[in-house]
């Protein structure tokens, strides 16, 4: 069964112990540089349900690094070589997460049906349905666990991450990170294509096959 935008509609996700053991055989532990006992011991006390996704905090692991983790059909995840800031990409104003390692988010929905929003007009929808976009770091922890959510004309930003404009104080930057899929063209190589990919849209642009990954406020 392929994962389609409600997450009503979607597969149960596996349990909290589940998606554990699954970071450890991704190799998280050896990124984070922890043993996989303390990886676990950072989820003691969550209690999961049907629809939550472990996210993995960038204080275990940065986005650049939990990117690698990301496979598709045996290809390794990768950040575009032109986002050598993704790390620097934080919560957006407003977005109150937990201070924790590791913390559950519930319900997640792919965002199909705002495809062909830019990121400026998407956010105030998500708002008014009171959900909120997820971060770079939820997007790709949600891949992690459900790799089969990313699909070829239905991928996703994360726009509940930005950073400050290095240009213009007191701004954000133009850019939003998303997550979609290599066509192997440009500067990403043959050998990548078909492989998930972290990258970046501008703000105001649209995309047809890009939808906004969000969460109940």
């Amino acid at each position: 069964m392929s994962l389609i935008t409600l997450s009503a509609s979607a597969p149960p996700t596996p349990t909290v112990s589940e998606q554990l053991d699954r970071l450890v055989a991704l190799g998280l532990p050896e990124v984070a540089g922890i043993s996989p006992e303390e990886l676990r011991s950072h989820a003691a006390g969550l209690r999961g349900r049907a629809d939550s996704v472990l996210v993995v905090n960038p204080c275990i692991a940065p986005p650049s690094a939990l990117a690698t983790l990301l496979m598709r059909e045996s290809k390794r995840g990768f950040v575009v070589d032109d986002f050598t800031d993704l790390d620097d990409f934080v919560p957006l104003d407003g977005l109150a997460l937990p201070d924790a390692p590791l913390y559950l988010v519930h319900g997640i929905e792919r965002g199909d049906d705002l495809a062909n929003l830019s990121p400026d007009e998407a956010l105030p929808l998500l708002r008014a349905r009171e959900r909120r976009p997820l971060t770079v770091s939820e997007g790709i922890s949600w891949l992690l666990q459900q790799p089969d959510a990313l699909q070829p004309n239905h991928c996703f930003m994360t726009i509940g991450s930005r950073r400050g404009s290095a240009k213009n104080p007191g701004t954000l930057d133009a850019r939003t990170p998303a997550i979609w899929i290599s066509g192997g063209t440009g500067r990403d190589g043959r050998r990548r294509r078909g492989a998930p990919k972290v990258g970046w849209c501008w703000a105001g642009n649209r995309h047809t096959w890009l939808g906004f990954a969000s969460t109940p406020a």
